[in-house]
């Protein structure tokens, strides 16, 4: 393993510290916005940028790539996104915010393409599997470390804005000093939703249900922790816990999926997730409750992700894959930019726990959906599927297509291997 990660290190280590800035600018959202006065409506908007300046970035990164080259692109997305971390604090409005988080997440979508183009090409059939995996810890592990960056400053004041912006352009210095080529970009055109939803109809409409579950954990939760009076410390808390969860959840899910039904998989991991979020909202008065349910709902919502991307590629053949994998990403952030904003009007409506509700909904139609797409079509024999590896909804169409190409090629050398 230390030999694989060799090649990658840099890149590794400039991930590490990209997810820590953006980790810190995530839950300083709700934190800032709530010292500066902004609705839960509001909120919601600004947290919606972000998905939408993502999608956007996924679409147009592997082009400006082709035309000027990764260096440029990274760097100059790199100091964009720098710059405007450092903008949030002098500019208290909640458009003006919006406008900052759509180039937040634009910037985030180009690094993410540029690096795991990187991670692609460096890797080779036989490790592909173990750089992804270091790649998706990675992420993780940065966004979790974040959260403990903000109990170290005053969500009041600019300095952890600062801390944020400095942790980014840190992030580049080891990616652009690394002597290692990067080739250009090169994702396939998506798959129409029409064909995508015929091909995979619990894929296309769990992973929209599911992007709407994630980009409202990431944006709301904060907002959601400091409407209901918890410290600085405990909305860090909070959010570390639902990405903690999902960092020790993602394996057992993943061993279970290669070994089951993946819709009853989805099914269960989904039902667990709204008894999570049915805890947090019947159950919420105290502490430990809620960081429990916290656990539970974001342990499942990233494996969920994943499973979803299995079964696609369980459903498809090998040649659909790539633009199948697009078209899911192009789902996934349709409904990330709704979610935010169907919760953070309830909240507004109806109070801060609101955000468990709609959640819980959400969970509940997606195993309610699950449930009824075991009766209209056949289980596929568990020796047939695509091997499952655990993927991030923060992943780039780059890593994700680089995934279903490593999981079918993991399954076929396992097929080969198992044959008399």
């Amino acid at each position: 393993m230390i030999q694989v990660l060799g090649g990658v290190w840099a890149l590794l280590l400039g991930i590490v510290f990209i997810m820590l800035g953006n980790g810190m600018h995530f839950t300083l959202m709700g934190l800032r916005g709530g010292i500066e006065g902004f609705s839960a409506s509001e909120l919601a908007i600004v947290t919606s940028g972000y998905f939408a300046g993502f999608l956007s970035g996924a679409r147009l990164s592997p082009e400006l790539i082709r035309r000027v080259g990764h260096v440029r692109v990274f760097a100059a997305l790199g100091s964009l996104m720098s710059g405007a971390l450092i903008a949030f604090p002098l500019l208290p409005d909640p458009w003006l915010w919006t406008i900052l988080r759509v180039i937040v997440g634009f910037c985030m979508s180009g690094i993410f393409v540029t690096a795991e183009s990187w991670l692609n090409d460096a890797a080779t059939n036989e490790t592909r599997g173990k750089v992804l995996s270091a790649y998706m810890i990675a992420q993780t592990l940065g966004v979790i470390g974040a959260q403990g960056l903000l109990t170290l400053g005053d969500a009041g004041t600019s300095g952890l804005f600062i801390g944020a912006s400095i942790l980014v352009s840190l992030a580049l210095t080891p990616i652009l000093l690394s002597v290692s080529p990067v080739p250009a970009a090169e994702v396939a055109r998506p798959m129409p939703l029409r064909t995508l939803f015929r091909g995979a109809p619990l894929s296309t409409v769990g992973i929209f249900l599911l992007g709407s579950v994630y980009a409202a954990q990431s944006g709301m939760a904060a907002v959601f922790g400091t409407q209901t009076g918890m410290t600085t410390a405990e909305v860090a808390l909070f959010m570390a816990m639902l990405f903690g969860g999902a960092l020790l959840l993602q394996y057992p899910i993943g061993w279970l999926s290669d070994r089951m039904d993946r819709r009853k998989l989805i099914f269960g991991a989904a039902l667990l997730g709204a008894l999570a979020c049915a805890a947090g909202w019947f159950l919420g008065g105290a502490m430990w409750l809620l960081m429990a349910a916290a656990f539970m709902a974001g342990g499942t919502t990233m494996p969920l992700y994943a499973l979803f991307l299995a079964y696609t590629n369980d459903a498809l053949s090998t040649e659909d894959m790539p633009a199948a994998s697009g078209g899911l990403v192009f789902t996934f952030g349709l409904g990330a930019i709704v979610g935010p904003m169907v919760t953070g009007s309830a909240m507004q409506w109806g109070g801060p726990f609101a955000f468990w509700l709609v959640l819980g909904a959400t969970f509940g139609a997606i195993a309610l959906y699950a449930l009824y797409r075991m009766t209209q079509r056949e289980v596929t024999p568990v020796d047939e599927t695509e091997s499952y590896l655990g993927v991030l909804p923060s992943a780039s169409p780059v890593a994700v297509e680089a995934a279903g190409a490593w999981a079918a090629e993991q399954a076929e050398a396992e097929r080969e291997d198992e044959a008399p």
